[in-house]
């Protein structure tokens, strides 16, 4: 999803209905991925914890989201039609379509986009809803990284500052035009040159290895690493609570994950259809790697394995799809299940708490996925002949997403531990940080309403205590 810089056409564009219909739906299907996470993460964490991280995910849904329209479509990608202004290479001015109320044509007509250059015009509406559900998924991601233990307030404020920060400039750099792009100023254009002002070797990262699972799963660490532990990690178990909950998420994460892919081709033809076959049996593959593994290291093939399988491969697959054939497609999923199976066991052996492993399997399967397109892409990789350069072009930048991400969220976290603080009370957190900070709970014990009351009336809690008491 590496769109180019195209002026306006000379001549009025004429929308492309089947495309923007295409476009349409698939941003529904993204969009749904992160109710999809919230069940997936809720059913992993602990009774007492299952509403807070519910609503970690639908509290990064409101605020990105109303940030994104604001400045942050325009720090992505205000530069792709009028000539926004490239800062650096690193963003563009936030300022220029602030509000996005130049979408909209004098005449009242939805301004019409053709990313790619290639004569598909669509609104820019619906691609610039289409991206805003890139940014919030990605910030919801990062909140597994901390579960059970932070204020829901400081989380909501770590969004805001997060995605704006980081998210929003490796988004730039990655697909509008900046310096980790195919553009003629950018990295891959300095180091192997430039042909007609498009670099002769073009970073592959179809759908956001690098602007979504490696920027998350590097900012969950960076997290972890600030905020600490749980109380008991290491010595207490912390089972999921509701392993059902996890498989639908992890269902739902999958049908969304079709417009997050395929979506990302913009339009329904070819390249769609061949990335809707890739990321079915990327994942398929890699659920079958984590189960392979478990059952060898422990014995036993578990539903959170294959849970978590499906979500390895689909990440890993993310970056990819659009260059693989469906049999290198199968390889990489394998090995990406296989190898994030081994890696969520890393937060025990190196003492970090990455609650429900954004570490293990996002910055794992995305660092995978992202170095396996340059050896496995068909036109360019390693192993069909391509040469080095595009293998080296891609540890580059994953290795430069990495780092950008775990530095800037470092400092952000930081400035937040001493002005509004991470952590809720040690009481709170053993109490349950739904109670502590929602006054809720996820599931009624005793007869005793979920919601501190608000559905039942208080002479009748009072009137079943003492029909208690009583017996």
């Amino acid at each position: 999803m590496t769109p180019a810089l195209m002026p306006f056409a000379a001549e009025p564009p004429v929308i492309n209905e089947a495309a923007t219909a295409f476009m349409l739906i698939a941003s529904s299907m993204v969009l749904l991925m992160t109710p999809g996470l919230a069940l997936f993460y809720g059913g992993m964490t602990r009774s007492k914890s299952v509403l807070n991280m519910m609503m970690m995910s639908f509290g990064a849904m409101a605020v990105v989201g109303i940030v994104y329209v604001l400045w942050g479509y325009s720090m992505s990608f205000g530069n792709l039609q009028d000539g926004g202004g490239d800062i650096a290479g690193i963003f563009s001015n936030p300022f220029h379509l602030f509000g996005l109320s130049q979408l909209t044509g004098a005449d009242g007509a939805a301004r019409l986009i053709d990313p790619f250059g290639v004569g598909v015009w669509i609104p820019e509406y619906i691609y610039a809803g289409f991206q805003l559900t890139f940014a919030v998924i990605t910030v919801a991601l990062i909140s597994g990284a901390i579960a059970d233990r932070v204020k829901f307030g400081t989380w909501i404020t770590f969004a805001v500052i997060w995605v704006t920060v980081v998210y929003f400039p490796i988004a730039h750099m990655v697909w509008g035009g900046g310096l980790l792009s195919g553009a003629e100023g950018g990295l891959s254009a300095k180091l192997f040159g430039a042909t007609d002002g498009v670099a002769s070797v073009l970073p592959i990262d179809f759908a956001g290895g690098t602007v979504v699972h490696i920027n998350a799963g590097a900012a969950g660490l960076a997290l972890a690493l600030v905020v600490g532990k749980r109380l008991g990690f290491g010595k207490v178990a912390m089972r999921p609570h509701n392993l059902p909950l996890v498989m639908i998420g992890a269902g739902l994460l999958w049908f969304g994950w079709f417009g997050f892919n395929a979506g990302s081709e913009l339009a329904a033809d070819g390249v769609a259809s061949s990335v809707w076959l890739n990321t079915t049996v990327a994942t398929c593959a890699a659920a079958i790697g984590w189960l392979v593994v478990e059952k060898i290291r422990d014995g036993h093939a578990t539903s959170l394995g294959a849970a978590s399988g499906v979500v390895a491969g689909l990440v890993a697959i993310t970056p990819a799809c659009g260059a693989l054939s469906p049999v290198g497609s199968i390889i990489l999923g394998a090995v990406a299940g296989g190898l994030s199976a081994l890696a969520v066991g890393l937060k025990y052996k190196f003492g970090y708490d990455d609650s429900l492993d954004v570490v293990g399997v996002h910055l794992v399967a995305g660092l995978w996925g992202t170095v396996g397109a340059g050896l496995l892409a068909t036109k360019t990789g390693l192993f069909y002949g391509g040469g080095w350069q595009q293998t080296v072009l891609q540890v580059l930048i994953a290795v430069i997403s990495l780092v950008l991400s775990f530095v800037l969220t470092y400092a952000i976290a930081l400035a937040l531990k001493a002005t509004l603080g991470w952590r809720i009370s040690d009481d709170a957190e053993s109490e349950g940080i739904d109670q502590a900070v929602h006054a809720e709970s996820g599931y009624e014990i005793g007869g005793f309403p979920a919601s501190g009351g608000r559905t039942t009336s208080r002479p009748v809690v009072q009137a079943a205590k003492a029909e208690g008491a009583n017996a």
